[in-house]
């Protein structure tokens, strides 16, 4: 008999999951520094294995970010699920648009625009655009 993995579970792995991406960092290596195969790292990114209090510890420490960041952005149905019974509404991880490659590709690509005003600009750009995909204006006409 299989069961759901807890909703925190998967939250958990996906933010460690998200943050090891960012740093452009293998399982491998990341299980290399725990201790671990990087078969473990994946059980604990899919939430398959729960991640205990000093190792997650250990993992804001080689991943640089404060234990608050493995729960940021957590959903009340998320954090209210209970003992994983599988009450609580989850959300496939690869749903989670922070996750998706594509978007960790951007945020790569845009920390190494290494011109600070070329990096604002185009933070300002991709916002513009963004928001003009709800409401389109027509061209004035001096253009």
């Amino acid at each position: 008999m299989t069961s759901k993995p807890n909703p925190v579970d998967v939250h958990v792995g996906s933010r460690v999951r998200l943050r090891r991406t960012l740093l452009g960092m293998s399982q491998e290596k990341l299980g290399d520094a725990l201790g671990l195969t990087f078969q473990q790292v994946q059980k604990y990114e899919r939430g398959a294995n729960r991640i205990g209090s000093s190792r997650l510890y250990k993992l804001s420490q080689i991943l640089d970010v404060p234990v608050s960041f493995f729960f940021d952005d957590m959903s009340d149905s998320v954090a209210t699920s209970g003992a994983g019974m599988g009450e609580g509404e989850q959300q496939p991880f690869e749903s989670d648009q922070l996750s998706r490659r594509e978007t960790l590709e951007l945020v790569r690509a845009y920390y190494r625009i290494s011109d600070p005003l070329t990096r604002k600009r185009v933070f300002e750009l991709v916002k513009a655009i963004g928001g003009t995909t709800r409401r389109r204006t027509p061209p004035s006409s001096d253009e």
